[in-house]
């Protein structure tokens, strides 16, 4: 899957891409994933998608929920949650993918699935109606709907116990931000992601809220993050500060070693002297 920041990027490139092109032809599922998913039969998109015209692209903002590039078709609307590459006219195509464009210029738009990740493809008026897309309504942490009061229903809602990981990242309850994202957030927040809601104050509380605010944002402008890649197949220019990259690197904070634990799923990443727990 991708996370809010890359779909802001994508969504960007592909309206000053691919926007006014025509698709020419369209197969989905030519190599068949365990985690990749479609709406309906994979089949029928080529049909479905042969002689649309890309109109406008939005980072799930649209009709569905964070985490998801939404393009926009003459009739149709593709919502993607994986990585999403272009490919100029005779440009090599990748060997494997789940989806795969053609554009009437001859060049291509590729999906290839990474771990997991969805491709649906309908009417837009159908959309909301597929039961996948229930926290449609949910504010994108980028926004001005996304406020402290907004937080604070998040926070009171959700079981004391919960940890800060868990909170932010788990049950979708703010659609896009992943494990991938989470782990400079809480850093900047000085928060450790085992750390349970009910040991924060207020003053946590609302230091967390912030750091979702501007970390994003600064993810966003940065052009997506340095782990991972754009349209264009090139690295984001934001670097991060806790990820693989740069796990063997001193604390930016303390000079200290940083950590590596699995956790709910996936890997976190932490400082023990700048994020106590």
């Amino acid at each position: 899957m991708i996370e809010i920041p890359e779909t802001y990027v994508l969504a960007e490139q592909i309206e000053e891409t691919l926007v006014g092109k025509t698709i020419k032809s369209a197969v989905a599922n030519a190599h068949p994933h365990s985690f990749a998913w479609y709406s309906g039969d994979p089949a029928t998109y080529g049909a479905m998608l042969e002689g649309q015209r890309i109109t406008s692209a939005n980072p799930g903002t649209g009709y569905t929920c964070g985490g998801n590039t939404e393009i926009m078709c003459s009739d149709f609307l593709m919502v993607i949650s994986t990585p999403i590459k272009y490919h100029a006219p005779s440009a090599k195509l990748p060997k494997s993918h789940q989806l795969l464009i053609e554009f009437d210029d001859g060049s291509h738009m590729s999906c290839t699935v990474q771990m997991w990740g969805s491709m649906f493809c309908a009417p837009a008026t159908e959309i909301k109606n597929m039961g996948h897309f229930s926290n449609s309504h949910l504010p994108d942490p980028l926004t001005d709907e996304f406020n402290e009061n907004y937080f604070d229903s998040l926070w009171n809602g959700a079981k004391p116990q919960l940890s800060a990981k868990a909170f932010l990242a788990t049950e979708q309850r703010i659609p896009g931000l992943g494990n991938g994202v989470l782990q400079d957030i809480l850093f900047n927040a000085r928060i450790h992601p085992k750390r349970k809601l009910e040991s924060m104050g207020d003053s946590e509380k609302e230091i967390m809220f912030n750091s979702v605010k501007t970390t994003l944002k600064a993810m966003k402008d940065g052009g997506g993050r340095d782990t991972e890649k754009d349209l264009f197949n090139k690295q984001g220019r934001y670097q991060t500060i806790l990820s693989k990259n740069t796990l063997h690197s001193p604390c930016p904070g303390c000079s200290g070693v940083l950590v590596r634990q699995a956790y709910l799923g996936g890997n976190i990443y932490f400082c023990g002297t700048c994020q106590p727990l």
